[in-house]
């Protein structure tokens, strides 16, 4: 059933996509639902972790009961096993926006991962497929030599990226290596520097706490995720942790405790504090967009009274 917190005044003055952006854990899921049914529409994941369908529990992904009150597109329409990047998100965000749009005057992308929001909203270039023998090197030298070679190797082929990237992502570095190794060129060589036209209108929301509420959030999303099987997940998945989906919070700690590393108790100590820092660098990232409207979660009624203001 459609929620109603405002009357619709009308058709817009143009389609709209509406974005919404936060940290993990802040709540996304929950307030995009809610702006999705008031506007009788569709949701696309923005969250690169969700993507993938045996990814469930660690990821947070919207659970069924979620889907069956929104249409939700690109959660868990991917398996591990498939190569996907944010060119072909991009492509496929937009191939997807225009048959809504055809039907609907309103959609909404929320989600947590920075660069495929901005690929939807400004664009971004095509890059080069994967190379398996360059990336199997770069993965030894990871293994081999660990992450501060990898820093040293990127900021040797390509200085303006290293100033950028997330230098706590080794996928991240990874990659740019491997485009550069690849082509002779620098990766930011190929990173989108204009704005690319969009045929309908952009409105971004973000939503925030005070960081001890996030926090204590994170905590007890994490705690959880334990009680629902998130080790048995991540057991289940352990002849694919090679993948790169595989290497991400959540899973590498659960994986260290299986290996008989560490117990499972600082596996969870260190999910939370690695996902704390997650947050933090999504919110580093988010801040740096003056086109952000900042609000707090619970909010509901103000949210949408400034999209109606902004949408009609």
């Amino acid at each position: 059933m459609t929620i109603r917190y405002l009357q619709i005044p009308g058709k817009p003055k143009k389609k709209t996509l509406i974005v919404l952006v936060g940290p993990t854990a802040i709540g996304k899921t929950s307030l995009a639902i809610k702006i999705a049914q008031h506007f009788d529409t569709v949701i696309l994941s923005a969250d690169s972790r969700q993507f993938y369908k045996e990814l469930k529990i660690g990821t947070a992904t919207p659970t069924t009961e979620e889907k069956s009150k929104i249409p939700h597109y690109f959660a868990s329409h991917l398996s591990i096993h498939q190569y996907y990047n944010v060119a072909r998100f991009e492509k496929d965000a937009l191939r997807l926006l225009h048959t809504i749009f055809a039907e609907k005057d309103v959609a909404v992308l929320t989600g947590g991962s920075g660069l495929y929001i901005n690929a939807v909203c400004d664009g971004i270039d095509d890059m080069p497929d994967p190379n398996e023998d360059i990336r199997n090197k770069i993965d030894d030298w990871h293994t081999n030599e660990g992450i501060d070679f990898l820093r040293k190797k990127l900021a040797q082929l390509d200085p303006e990226y290293f100033e950028k990237v997330d230098k706590s992502n080794p996928n991240r570095i990874k990659r740019a290596i491997e485009v550069c190794l690849l082509t002779g060129n620098t990766y930011t060589s190929f990173r989108c520097r204009e704005t690319k036209p969009r045929d309908f209108e952009i409105i971004k929301i973000g939503i925030n706490r005070p960081r001890e509420l996030l926090f204590r959030n994170i905590s007890t999303r994490t705690d959880g995720m334990i009680e629902k099987g998130l080790v048995e997940e991540v057991e289940s998945l352990t002849p694919f942790r090679h993948l790169n989906a595989l290497k991400t919070v959540g899973y590498r700690e659960i994986f260290d405790f299986l290996d008989g590393e560490i117990p499972l108790e600082r596996a969870i100590e260190n999910i939370k504090t690695n996902t704390r820092r997650y947050a933090k660098r999504q919110l580093t990232w988010f801040k740096r967009d003056n086109e952000i409207r900042w609000f707090l979660p619970e909010h509901t009624h103000e949210i949408l009274q400034y999209l109606h203001t902004k949408i009609f």
